[in-house]
């Protein structure tokens, strides 16, 4: 396919998936219409880039949709010069997006082949990729105003939100009883939520069950 295609799906994306479903930050919208998906999925993967569907990247992960991701940084509000980290990163697309919107980030990836694909697709894009433990995230970038987790989980771990800035932003994918939806939290002091906004299906992140009460 050509760059000429690709440009138009991205365009096709931004008016069906993302204007449609509330998706209407400007910024938001113009970050994810001019980075080339494409180059974040595997060569085989290339033709459903920009469907309204995650993408299989292999050894069970997946590429959120761009519904999903615009959402979620919709929600998020990322500034310029916020210290923002990436939990999940997988090839690297939703570090690359959110580089747009803020100037720097890192992204945390423990899967050694997708980081070092996200490394080679994001290279001078303004992205620290991290190969390392998803639940510990990186501490030495710490304190982060955002922390995005790429995809959805059982449980946010307390290890992520002593990384948060007080007031600081984390906006994920939650599983609630089998049912996947997309939600914000913020810490105030000791304190912090998620609060759901929108039950959207979200690649599922490994090493976040939630931890299960004991029984005799």
């Amino acid at each position: 396919m050509s760059e000429h295609n690709f440009e138009q799906m991205r365009r096709a994306m931004v008016a069906s998936q993302l204007r449609t479903t509330g998706v209407n930050d400007p910024r938001v919208l113009a970050a994810m219409g001019s980075v080339p998906r494409e180059r974040f999925v595997p060569p085989e993967r290339v033709s459903i880039a920009y469907a309204d569907a995650l993408v299989p990247l292999g050894e069970g992960r997946q590429l959120n949709s761009p519904m999903a991701l615009g959402k979620l940084l919709t929600e998020a509000a990322p500034q310029p010069g916020e210290r923002t980290m990436v939990i999940g990163a997988a090839t690297g697309y939703a570090a690359a997006v959110l580089a747009r919107l803020v100037g720097s980030v890192v992204a945390v990836e423990e899967d050694e082949a997708l980081a070092a694909r996200a490394k080679a697709a994001l290279a001078g894009s303004g992205v620290t990729v991290i190969e390392g433990s998803l639940v510990e995230g990186y501490k030495q970038g710490a304190p982060y105003d955002l922390i995005l987790i790429d995809g959805a989980v059982e449980h946010v771990p307390g290890t992520l939100i002593d990384q948060l800035a007080e007031g600081g932003r984390l906006a994920s994918g939650v599983v609630e009883q089998g049912v996947q939806r997309l939600a914000i939290g913020r810490r105030a002091g000791e304190g912090f939520g998620m609060t759901a906004f929108s039950d959207v299906a979200a690649a599922v992140v490994p090493g976040f069950l939630k931890p299960r009460a004991f029984s005799f």
